[in-house]
């Protein structure tokens, strides 16, 4: 019920924001690409190589510099190949020329392992990496910004590939392939950042909405497997955002109004060798939830920016920022001069459950890269701090004796990374080293259900760990390039405890080799073993005697053994069709000794998950088969189809398999899209979703006197873990943008329909009490120990129209 609430209240968005400009201002086809072609490793300039344009058939060649620029170029996206004799050719998608600024692409070409007598000049924007052939998908911020329903949102967005899966309710829970969504990584440049949502899940990794600014984004690799070595604690994915460099020219500047939020961009030169990007955004639905009427109030703030220095050829400095900070407060006066008994009921329902919520959260990272004659190092240093406050009263009184949860804890981590890159007679070799200290606060105050009566959970924990890494993978391609061969080993260890500090039991193998049956067909294969930390909030849990339970109860590593093979065709430049199959088996996942569950059913709700007495013993498994069709866009056309079917399990506590909560069955994606003449773009995305497992409520131990006053929801019943199953989903979102571009300005202005034919989506029954016309909960007649519940129906789904613009000059 507080999804569609929130959908309801989204719907409301900026429709005043119409086209305030004229088309009065003369056209100017101003658009310019720039940049330089240097090598991959050595990052020395490639003169006279060959960039070419494949949309207009034009190109030029870089000057003895490496330096190339292109001009008088109409604005919009193009197609951009670069070759060189003794290099691979690299191609580029849809590379976004405006007007307000120029472009600026820097090429890196890679030197063939094979000799070439002339230019290769034909290059695919799905060529294969050494280190992950298989399982690695890409996005480009053109698809980013475009996608219908992804709000700009690149959580939203990566739904349309094979193996993610999505939540009915509106937040952005990464799941791939049946993991938790506290089972993937994100980095931007290379450098960690532990979430990348407002209202994070701590302990988890979704939220409701995006922190990262897709105008920073220049493109996204999305990997599902075969993870390289040099990206640890993962189990399901590892996100790699790579960003846009400052513009070196001129200081430009982008307004974005968006369906939620209000946000300004700037780029441009600091001196001669720096550039810099910077952005802020702030949402504006706390007015709007106000004004129409719903019981929270969430505000969301966040701040990016990044610059880049080249200090001479052979290095350059890179430093990034991201943060956020996030407020969720109750409108307790809602009820007022409401007269309808159904509103008020769920709005009292909602009232007493929701804590008041105050979140903040930052990253900031460097990044030295330092060039070789056939390498180059990277040192990163990096801080990220998240600290995260909920507070909940008994009927939202504010006093000592109706406080029911006040619950404060902050996670701050300090790394180093060092990784040496080389490559030398078409070997590739990666291998460095990682060291990371940690500390970790908790204060809770929490009254909670244990079997069927009320306690009270009250401590302090402080926790400080030292981690360290190794790792190291090579790489090579034989038989004239058409067989690819990787192995990487990496290993994880702390100071956590005597079962986590032995960096054998952490030893992460994973071995990759790919074959080119063709020059469009090829078969891939993976296989390896991957290690995760458990949560923060699971290490340091104390019970009531104040000590560090589940280290008591030998907290472990959690591990899984991931196999995945595949084939992949490629039926013209830029198009490409691959089926692939995968299996994991998942050990040691922590395991709620409270409610007897794997705490891998739970991430996809708010507040804090895994802050309990647990023990290393869980075991899953999750497999599938996915199929995905894709053609960037070439001419005018553009789509994805994807298809997935999953299979999630957990051993339960009779070591029976259960689903999990991410055991979807089958899922289908099909986006797609039109450009049209005079800048016009349409596309659509459609959604169909198997229902979720779901576990239904323990009515009599809900309705008990003292449970519902601690919890003012009802109690699962875990004797029927995830028994029941929602009904499947499905929606249909679609999206038209248009364009204007004038002399050093650009107007884009797009309408986004969200679930177009209205489609009500099943979610969980809520329990909620039962009230006199004076609000108070009756009590059962029948049983003065208990409440009068009442189940409610909950649907999501409206159809979700929405208004917003971007506005570069």
């Amino acid at each position: 019920m507080i999804y569609k609430s929130i959908n309801c209240s989204i719907k409301l968005v900026s429709l005043t924001t119409i086209l305030i400009l004229t088309t009065t201002i003369i056209f100017s086809q101003s658009g310019v690409i720039k940049g330089s072609v240097v090598d991959a490793i050595n990052n020395e300039a490639i003169p006279f190589a060959n960039v070419f344009i494949e949309n207009n058939k034009t190109g030029v060649s870089s000057d003895i510099d490496g330096n190339y620029i292109i001009e008088n170029l109409k604005p919009g996206l193009y197609n951009i190949t670069c070759s060189f004799v003794g290099y691979k050719p690299k191609s580029f998608s849809e590379i976004i020329v405006s007007s307000n600024k120029p472009t600026s692409l820097i090429i890196k070409l890679i030197e063939s392992s094979t000799k070439l007598e002339e230019v290769e000049i034909t290059a695919s924007p799905f060529q294969k990496t050494e280190e992950s052939p298989v399982s690695k998908r890409n996005i480009s911020a053109t698809e980013i910004y475009r996608n219908p329903g992804g709000n700009r949102d690149i959580s939203k967005v990566i739904q349309s590939l094979p193996g993610v899966a999505s939540t009915v309710s509106f937040r952005n829970d990464i799941i791939i392939r049946g993991g938790a969504p506290n089972e993937n990584r994100f980095y931007l440049d290379g450098i960690e950042v532990p979430n990348i949502n407002h209202f994070a899940t701590q302990g988890s990794s979704g939220g409701p909405v995006g922190m990262i600014n897709v105008n920073f984004i220049r493109e996204v690799d999305l990997y599902s497997g075969a993870f390289p070595a040099n990206r640890g604690n993962t189990l399901s994915s590892v996100l790699e955002f790579k960003q846009v460099d400052g513009n070196p020219d001129r200081l430009a500047t982008t307004f974005t109004l968006g369906s939620s939020d209000i946000g300004m961009t700037f780029d441009g030169p600091i001196g001669k060798n720096t550039t810099f990007v910077m952005s802020a955004r702030r949402s504006y639905l706390q007015f709007l939830f106000k004004l129409i009427g719903l019981p929270f109030l969430p505000t969301y703030n966040d701040f990016q920016f990044k610059t880049k220095t080249k200090i001479d050829d052979k290095n350059q400095f890179t430093v990034i920022g991201l943060g956020a900070i996030d407020d969720f407060i109750l409108n307790t006066s809602i009820n007022d001069n409401i007269t309808d008994p159904d509103a008020i009921e769920r709005n009292d329902y909602i009232l007493g459950y929701l804590p008041v919520t105050t979140q903040w959260n930052y990253t900031i990272g460097t990044n030295w890269t330092h060039f070789k004659e056939n390498s180059f190092q990277n040192f990163i240093f990096s801080r990220n701090h998240l600290n995260n406050r909920s507070v909940k009263y008994n009927n939202n009184i504010e006093s000592p004796e109706n406080l029911r949860q006040d619950y404060l804890s902050e996670e701050i981590e300090n790394k180093f990374r060092f990784e040496n890159t080389i490559r030398k007679n078409g070997w590739k070799i990666n291998y460095g080293l990682g060291v990371e200290y940690v500390t970790y606060t908790n204060s809770t105050f929490q009254k909670i259900e244990f079997q069927g009566d009320t306690s009270t959970i009250d401590f302090e924990s402080k926790l400080e760990l030292l981690k360290t890494s190794l790792f190291g993978q090579i790489s090579k391609k034989f038989l004239n390039e058409k067989l690819i061969g990787s192995f990487g080993l990496r290993t994880d260890q702390n100071s956590y405890s005597k079962e986590m500090s032995n960096p054998i039991d952490q030893l992460s193998p994973r071995f990759s080799i790919a074959y080119a049956m063709n020059d469009k067909l090829s078969l891939n294969f993976n296989i390896g073993k991957y290690f995760q930390l458990p949560a923060y909030t699971v290490m340091g849990f104390k019970d009531m005697n104040g000590e560090l339970i589940n280290k008591e109860n030998n907290l472990s590593y959690i591990n899984n053994k991931h196999i995945v093979g595949g084939v992949e065709f490629n039926p013209e430049k830029y198009s490409k069709i691959t089926v692939e199959g995968f299996y994991k088996k998942y050990d040691n996942y922590p395991f709620l000794l409270r409610d007897s569950i794997s705490l891998a059913n739970l991430g996809g709700d708010f507040g804090v998950i895994g802050n309990e007495a647990v023990s290393s013993n869980s075991s899953g498994r999750s497999y599938g088969l996915e199929f995905l069709a894709q053609r960037k866009l070439s001419k005018s056309f553009y789509g994805i189809l994807a298809y997935t079917w999953v299979r999630s399990e957990f051993i339960d506590k009779n070591d029976n398999y259960k689903p999990s909560a991410w055991d979807n069955g089958h899922i289908i994606s099909l986006t797609g899209g039109l450009k049209l003449k005079n800048d016009w773009e349409i596309g659509m995305k459609f959604r169909f979703a198997g229902g979720s497992p779901y576990t239904p409520y323990d009515y009599a131990t809900s309705s008990l006197t003292q449970v519902w006053d601690v919890n003012s929801f009802g109690v699962f019943d875990y004797n029927n873990l995830n028994n029941e199953r929602l009904k499947s989903n499905h929606g249909l979102d679609i999206r038209i943008d248009k364009k204007w571009f004038w002399k050093k300005m650009a107007l884009n202005l797009y309408m986004d329909i969200q679930n177009l034919y209205n489609f009500q989506s099943e979610t969980p029954s809520s329990l909620i009490a039962v009230r006199d016309n004076q609000g108070n909960i009756l009590i059962d007649p029948n049983d003065p120990s208990r409440y009068q519940l009442k189940y409610i129906n909950n649907v999501a789904g409206t159809v979700l129209p929405s208004i917003g613009l971007q506005f570069e000059f």
